[in-house]
């Protein structure tokens, strides 16, 4: 029997992700389990009007570790709290006054994360959540980290800044491996076999491919994000704010999250635009009330949209509270030469949840097991209903007496 796969520092590696028997009529059944209403300390009488003016505070991100048993949160009470995936209990809350917290990510163990920081300074922090200590400062950035990922494959990790940058790193080394220069804040996505990175830049609607082996180099594809659908809204068209960017599970598909009224899914190895999904109202608000300002921002867009761990869905959150699924199993095939002007197929919800109090501005499938976390000024876990399979058990047998 061969040993067990490792990562580049010797550790045992994540085991493959347990196959998710995903279906149409699973996904429409999936309620809210249970919802922690004190995931988020409440603001202090004492704030600022300007800031109590906003409402609640957020859960700002959400992070599962490799084996999906444990989900992190991060708020901006400056706090991260620890939950069972298996259990539904809370089992610690860690605090970060000093510096803040944001865009936690768990690294290959269960026990540690990197963060952003929300004040102090811009360094990134890597933090045991077994003993609440720091293990190593990342110190590079010069502006607030807008987006972090690990590699899913070893210890390295990306960050991108609002000072322009992109810096690559590995947990071993306080120093960053890499650095490359962007003329506009950027978002980062590593694919799944983590030999690939892809960096979006706002403002010129691009999204650059890298060879991991060969960041140094420039990009082997040069996508550019243009929806010829929004000129059919208003002229000249409102632009797309991209916040997040993901590949799907099977390395076919980018997934592109935006702060509008639209997400879009790209073919990854062309760059033709395939899909707009539609259906949900955009995070570049903090409130449903909040009048939309001319140009368009990043808002509290960000953490709101993933794919399930099959690439079979797509689910989001919403300005509404409500949580949007949409089917992506059956996505247009494009080849040849990238036609701007083409029209991407408008996809509209397989189905849309209720039950999320609040706006949902986090929203992550667990890569193990049947179950959606979301977020906002509160935290929800969701599982499909079974009530429902009840009942029709209990129809089908008083259909054969």
């Amino acid at each position: 029997m061969p040993p067990p796969p490792t990562t580049s520092n010797g550790t045992a590696a994540a085991p493959p992700p347990t196959t998710i028997p995903l279906s149409n009529a699973l996904m429409t059944k999936l309620k809210p389990a249970k919802i922690f209403k004190g995931a988020v300390e409440p603001t202090p009488p004492s704030t600022p009007v300007a800031r109590s003016h906003q409402g609640p505070r957020h859960i700002t991100a959400i992070t599962f570790d490799d084996r999906g048993d444990q989900v992190l949160t991060a708020a901006e009470d400056e706090t991260f709290r620890l939950y069972s995936c298996k259990t539904g209990k809370h089992l610690k809350t860690l605090y970060s006054k000093k510096y803040g917290v944001d865009l936690p990510r768990f690294t290959h163990r269960h026990t540690t994360v990197v963060h952003a920081s929300t004040k102090e300074d811009d360094t990134i922090r890597y933090h045991s959540l077994h003993d609440n200590k720091y293990l190593q400062y990342f110190k590079g950035h010069s502006g607030r980290v807008v987006s972090l990922e690990v590699s899913p494959i070893d210890d390295g990790f990306m960050s991108g800044s609002v000072d322009k940058t992109v810096r690559l790193w590995d947990l071993r080394a306080p120093t960053c491996r890499g650095l490359l220069n962007l003329p506009a804040s950027p978002i980062v996505a590593y694919d799944s076999s983590g030999l690939v990175f892809a960096v979006g830049v706002n403002h010129y609607s691009r999204i650059l491919l890298y060879d991991q082996a060969n960041y140094d180099k420039d990009p082997f594809l040069t996508i550019t994000l243009e929806d010829p659908t929004l000129a059919l809204v208003s002229y000249p068209p409102r632009p797309i704010y991209m916040t997040s960017l993901s590949f799907s599970p099977n390395a076919k598909y980018i997934l592109v999250g935006c702060s509008g009224d639209a997400h879009y899914i790209l073919d990854a190895f062309e760059g033709h635009l395939l899909a707009k999904l539609e259906g949900h109202v955009g995070l570049e608000r903090r409130r449903i009330d909040a009048p939309q300002t001319i140009d368009p921002s990043k808002g509290n867009s960000g953490e709101e949209v993933s794919w399930t761990p099959d690439s079979k869905y797509v689910i989001s959150g919403s300005l509404n509270g409500k949580i949007i699924i949409w089917d992506v199993q059956n996505l247009p095939v494009r080849s040849g030469v990238v036609d701007l002007k083409a029209h991407p197929a408008r996809l509209q919800p397989l189905t849309t949840l209720d039950g999320h109090p609040g706006p949902s501005r986090c929203v992550r499938f667990n890569p193990r097991l049947a179950m959606i976390v979301s977020a906002g000024a509160e935290l929800a876990f969701w599982l499909p209903d079974q009530s429902a399979d009840n009942e029709e058990i209990a129809k089908e047998l008083l259909r054969k007496k």
